[in-house]
């Protein structure tokens, strides 16, 4: 029996029906972009992440990019993230003019320390971009009060994590700007790229329009150098059948999450099962286990016919590409042992409870045998 890492089949066969639906729809309305379903959906998702405001892009990167600039942040300037992440939350920082500045993340959590952020903060300093890694909230309150402290713009990366809740807050409401990503992988995946920010002032919100759409509030009137980032009425149509099943969803994620923990916890070998905060409530987009037998364990499941994945096997202060900013093996301890012990196993709503225990059967297997 075959175990894939995600499986959007059964998804799509639930929903089939009204995706149909509401896809023949825009397609016979012959309007495309930036459409009545993209407003709706905008809505829809501010009422969700209990924000004034949301707005839609093309994708979880541009909603990155364009909360930077719509905050002022640009060159000279430097933004505080975390090296244990996808490339595109650093990305960004250097394609605005700023210079991304690293800090070590959490041992339980995979996400940025508090307590290290304020050794790393200078003159330069405009912005703290904290990523809900694997759907778990970063710890926000410390972030916030240094945030207000040092007078920083605070951009939360919530692109794993839809729907995740820190101190029953949705994750992505609580600063400045938060930024979703609907790519298909997500807890809320559209069937493409797409992309939103969350944000409770209405200049940002403003200011991500204009920029979406090449700098013009109306047409052919240009106020800013902008973007061509629009997110498109098929992908708006499709996210919003699918919001209505989005707690369900996540709900049976948890329960994946729990029976895999139960599982592992009857068995004495060498992993380690996701941690969850007091004050968060996980989404688990992905569910990453960590084992310091990685790579063997990870080429024997895949001989079983097991999906896995390596979110993130090399820190971003050791790419090549970020060479220029003079980090060095052993500057991030955590992030580097992390990424060389993380292993995200098969997890989606509909995946069986067979299946998961025939994945814990077969880790067992390795590490006993």
């Amino acid at each position: 029996m075959r175990v894939p890492l995600l499986d959007l089949k059964p998804q799509y066969e639930q929903i089939k029906k009204e995706v149909e639906e509401a896809v023949k729809k825009v397609l016979c309305s012959g309007y495309y972009i930036l459409g009545p379903n993209v407003g709706a959906l905008e809505k829809e998702i501010a009422a969700y992440c209990d924000t004034k405001y949301a707005v839609g892009v093309a994708s979880g990167t541009d909603a990155l990019r364009l909360s930077l600039i719509s905050l002022g942040l640009g060159k000279g300037d430097e933004v505080i993230t975390t090296p244990f992440t996808f490339v595109a939350t650093a990305e960004v920082i250097v394609q605005v003019g700023a210079r991304p500045v690293f800090v070590d993340i959490e041992e339980e959590t995979f996400n940025i320390d508090p307590a290290k952020i304020e050794e790393a903060i200078t003159e330069k300093t405009r912005a703290i971009i904290p990523v809900h890694l694997y759907g778990h909230p970063a710890d926000m309150k410390p972030i916030m009060g240094i945030a207000k402290k040092y007078n920083l713009r605070v951009i939360e990366d919530a692109a794993q994590a839809m729907g995740a809740e820190y101190s029953l807050k949705k994750a992505g409401s609580i600063g400045d700007a938060g930024c979703l990503s609907f790519f298909p992988t997500k807890n809320l995946g559209g069937c493409g790229d797409g992309g939103m920010v969350l944000t409770n002032n209405e200049k940002t919100a403003e200011k991500i329009k204009a920029l979406r759409t090449h700098g013009t509030k109306s047409d052919y009137i240009y106020s800013v150098f902008g973007y061509n980032s629009r997110l498109d009425e098929l992908q708006a149509a499709i996210l919003r059948v699918k919001l209505k099943y989005l707690d369900e969803w996540i709900e049976m994620r948890r329960q994946k999450a729990s029976l895999y923990n139960e599982l592992f916890s009857s068995f004495d070998i060498a992993v380690k099962v996701p941690f969850q905060a007091p004050y968060a409530r996980h989404t688990y987009c992905v569910y990453t286990i960590r084992t310091s037998e990685r790579e063997r364990l990870k080429e024997y499941l895949g001989a079983k016919g097991i999906g896995t994945k390596v979110y993130y096997p090399l820190p971003l202060h050791l790419q090549r590409v970020y060479e220029y900013l003079d980090y060095k093996k052993g500057d991030f301890p955590i992030a580097e042992k992390a990424s060389r012990e993380v292993l995200s196993l098969p997890i989606y709503p509909e995946l069986e409870k067979d299946k998961i225990e025939l994945v814990v059967r077969e880790i067992s297997n390795f590490f006993l045998s």
